[in-house]
């Protein structure tokens, strides 16, 4: 009898633990998805604005000028020291840096390249810093994943839709550096104790200050030339939804998932933008270009893909 016991009560304990790991991971999902849903409709509404009045010098000014002033609250309470040097390092990381790197590739191949090559190489990036930085091996499954992932991105740039000819290779190498330096912000950012909002926060701040006063003093804006209604459109998306929302999503995915799985749902990007892209823009991809996101889909189902957890004595 008192065995009994015994083996309920451990049992309870386990399927608790079991029960909030469940919802853990499921929230995280949740915010990996939104992040997912508001970079791919970025590309869009970017593609949208720089082909026409805008560039993409005034949407990075929009994005963190109104990121900054609007988290300027996070960041009256007392900070450490250390918290300031980690935002400026995660500012030159995916701050105005990487918007201008990815700006540059998508200038000098094309929003749909570039929205095929960042997001899907990041979490390869992630898994291989991880390894090597971290002594993280990721095991034959996830590098599976990877692999499939890097076959799927291949495809997405070899059979690019709209007869635009060979993509640059300099600006593949902004894109693919970008990628780079978002893989190493998701693995600096958990052990920073930084919260979600205070990265944000300090990530706005420090590309504000720099990149806004260059911006001014360059004279490089289009602002005056565009119409106010999409200079407003444009305002929230970048300064609200990318700046202070898509960063928040982003770093509440990697404290609950982990920088390798929230980096693989980001991999998702070029999948949704291809769907908004033929609603908004009539853009229906290839079926090579279907092949090739299938193999993208497959890669972030193995790299997402928890690992066993080891049995109990």
């Amino acid at each position: 009898m008192p065995a009994e016991g015994s083996g309920r009560s451990s049992a309870a304990p386990d399927a608790a633990d079991g029960t909030r790991s469940s919802r853990k991971r499921l929230i995280g999902f949740t915010w990996a998805v939104l992040t997912v849903l508001i970079f791919a409709g970025w590309f869009v509404v970017t593609r949208f604005s720089v082909t026409r009045i805008l560039t993409v010098w005034d949407l990075t000014a929009l994005r963190y000028g109104i990121g900054a002033i609007l988290l300027a609250p996070v960041l009256l309470r007392a900070l450490p020291p250390k918290a300031w040097r980690n935002g400026f390092i995660f500012s030159a990381l995916w701050g105005a840096p990487f918007a201008a790197l990815v700006a540059l590739g998508v200038q000098m191949t094309s929003a749909g390249r570039a929205a095929s090559v960042t997001p899907t190489l990041m979490p390869v990036f992630a898994g291989l810093l991880g390894w090597l930085l971290l002594r993280q091996p990721p095991g034959w499954i996830r590098l599976a994943g990877y692999a499939a992932i890097a076959a799927g991105l291949c495809g997405l740039i070899l059979t690019a839709a709209g007869g635009q000819g060979a993509p640059s290779l300099l600006g593949l190498g902004f894109l693919a550096l970008a990628a780079a330096m978002w893989a190493g912000y998701t693995l600096l950012l958990r052990g920073s104790g930084l919260n979600p909002l205070q990265s944000a926060a300090l990530i706005c701040f420090w590309s504000g200050l720099i990149y806004v006063p260059l911006y001014l003093v360059l004279g490089i804006g289009h602002l005056g030339q565009a119409p106010t209604a999409e200079i407003a459109v444009q305002g929230f998306y970048q300064g609200v939804l990318m700046s202070i929302v898509a960063l928040i999503s982003f770093n509440r995915a990697v404290t609950l998932l982990g920088a390798s799985a929230a980096a693989a749902m980001i991999a998702l990007v070029p999948v949704i933008a291809s769907l908004l892209a033929i609603v908004f823009l009539g853009e229906v991809p290839t079926m090579a270009e279907g092949i090739s996101i299938a193999f993208i889909v497959a890669g972030v189902l193995l790299v997402t893909r928890p690992a066993p957890a080891r049995r109990r004595e």
